[in-house]
């Protein structure tokens, strides 16, 4: 079983979105998703997220949120528990004084670009399917942890369900 992580970095009513453009054989290409990847064989969830996001933006969380483990399910590619964070806090290498989550200047990412996008814009974005409903969940200031199952056939959304809840697609 692949364990990734993804996060969402929040400032302004924005988040920091990657646009995965850069890799050919990606399949996620052409799409806009959070940070992050795989966990290695020693990391907890909330390290590999730490780690990803520090390699991928040069940022150093220091206020995160673990907001729901997503399950992926694909005739293409091998089952996923995807671990889902939001963060609010960070600091950038350049100024390890710097906590308050303004970072301006992002460097180049082996992924694709990175971009701030406001909330509002993101369903405007080419986006996997199911990245629009943990999208909403995780939009929501009162939502809880979630447990998240998205059943895929190719690119498209086939079943969802919400903490063990059929959702209608």
């Amino acid at each position: 079983m692949k364990q990734t992580t993804l996060c969402y970095i929040e400032r302004d009513g924005q988040y920091l979105m990657l646009h995965r453009v850069k890799k050919r054989n990606d399949a996620s290409h052409d799409k806009w998703i959070g940070v992050g990847g795989k966990c290695e064989a020693d990391e907890s969830p909330d390290e590999c997220m730490l780690r990803e996001v520090r390699e991928e933006t040069g940022l150093t969380v220091t206020s995160w949120r673990y907001r729901g483990i997503v399950t992926f399910i694909s005739d293409v590619w091998p089952c996923e528990y995807m671990h889902l964070f939001t963060a609010d806090r960070w600091r950038t290498d350049a100024s390890s004084a710097n906590d308050d989550g303004t970072a301006e200047e992002l460097p180049e990412c082996d992924e694709g670009d990175l971009q701030w996008i406001g909330k509002e814009e993101l369903f405007n974005l080419t986006l996997w399917p199911g990245d629009r409903i943990f999208l909403r969940l995780i939009m929501d200031p009162q939502q809880p942890f979630f447990s998240l199952k998205l059943v895929y056939k190719g690119d498209d959304l086939v079943a969802a369900k919400l903490d063990g809840k059929q959702l209608s697609l």
